[in-house]
């Protein structure tokens, strides 16, 4: 039986079609600046039909044109609040455009003819208060877009995280009522010029755990993300936990995690969490779910989403790094019998052929 639960993996759906199906954006003909933005990736969070606001630095050879000024939809058509126009003598611009604001991403952009960063950028701690951070590059004069609107087309610049859960183990009920991302890099710099990023030098780390109604594994995969959604984290590659060699984790590897219930069909009894485990929860009642893990490794790339479909068919994963009962532990190890049978012996017991009296 294979310890591992982790089966398949890396999805890569969202660079696989344009939103060539959503609506384009129409825009204000005139001398204003307008703009038609569009999706080269298609995500779960921002799309055609959802951007309401995005955010544009323009420059001027060398000199800023204007700062992160705000684009609005109104009806069909991407308007700012008190228009800018194009140099009249059809001079270039370039623009940089990003969504959403500063403030909302945790960070601080700064564009200029020297840096064009989003800067201390931090993955948030709670999945649901991630963000889906997309950007457009572009550059444009008067006399090719005034009357039909400056094109933007966003990419999205964070790699988007789903898990599911499966199971046809023949012998075991798996119940899942949560998910743990642990273990990637959060803190990073984005380059608006080069659309790449630079992680923090000291390669911190964090945990994200969501909840998620309690959900029965069958043999057809199932989100168990929760009502939060899908993770939106940095790109990178991952170091993975070493099992063998580091079970609590100090070197800090990165793992996925669902806190499970695991029960014998036939008889309910429970198998997991552990039968010596006797941690009790905030109720003080002994914990009813643990949390099962199996090391995570691969590259993130900006603008795909992974798909991981953990499998409990052949496994149980490990007990979690930062479990209190044994790190690094196998959940539902094989049960070998190691059978002897033992040789006949004489017994050489008398009889006494003259019967009894």
């Amino acid at each position: 039986m294979k310890n591992t639960l982790l089966a398949l993996t890396a999805v890569s759906a969202l660079a696989l079609a344009s939103c060539a199906s959503d609506e384009p954006v129409n825009v204000n003909h005139g001398d204003s600046i307008a703009f038609r933005p569009a999706f080269a990736t298609r995500a779960t969070e921002t799309t055609n039909a959802n951007l309401q606001d995005i955010y544009v630095t323009s420059l001027l050879g060398d000199q800023n044109y204007f700062n992160d000024a705000k684009y609005s939809r109104q009806g069909t058509e991407f308007l700012s609040i008190g228009d800018y126009y194009w140099p009249a003598d059809d001079t270039e611009l370039q623009f940089y455009a990003y969504a959403p604001s500063a403030e909302e991403l945790g960070g601080d952009i700064v564009i200029n003819s020297s840096t064009k960063q989003l800067q201390n950028f931090y993955v948030a701690d709670q999945i649901a208060d991630q963000v889906d951070f997309i950007t457009a590059n572009a550059t444009g004069k008067k006399s090719l877009y005034e009357s039909t609107g400056m094109p933007l087309t966003f990419d999205h610049r964070l790699a988007q995280i789903e898990i599911q859960a499966k199971s046809e183990n023949p012998h075991y009920n798996f119940e899942v009522i949560g998910v743990k991302i642990g273990r990637p890099q959060y803190l990073g710099t984005y380059d608006f010029a080069t659309n790449e990023w630079t992680l923090d030098e000291w390669h911190d780390t964090n945990v994200w755990v969501n909840s998620c109604d309690t959900t029965t594994l069958t043999a057809t995969p199932q989100s168990i993300m929760g009502p939060s959604g899908n993770a939106m984290m940095l790109p990178q590659t991952l170091t993975p936990w070493m099992v063998k060699g580091d079970p609590d984790n100090a070197a800090r590897g990165a793992y996925l995690a669902v806190l499970v219930r695991i029960t014998e069909k036939d008889t309910g009894t429970v198998i997991f969490p552990l039968p010596s485990d006797t941690t009790k929860d905030s109720t003080g009642q002994v914990r009813k779910y643990a949390w099962s893990a199996v090391p995570l490794s691969g590259t993130w790339e900006q603008g795909m989403k992974y798909i991981y479909v953990l499998d409990f068919t052949n496994g149980g994963g490990n007990t979690d790094p930062d479990d209190p009962h044994k790190p690094g532990d196998n959940i539902l190890a094989p049960i070998h019998l190691n059978v002897v049978v033992n040789p006949w012996k004489d017994s050489n017991i008398p009889i006494d052929e003259t019967g009894v009296e």
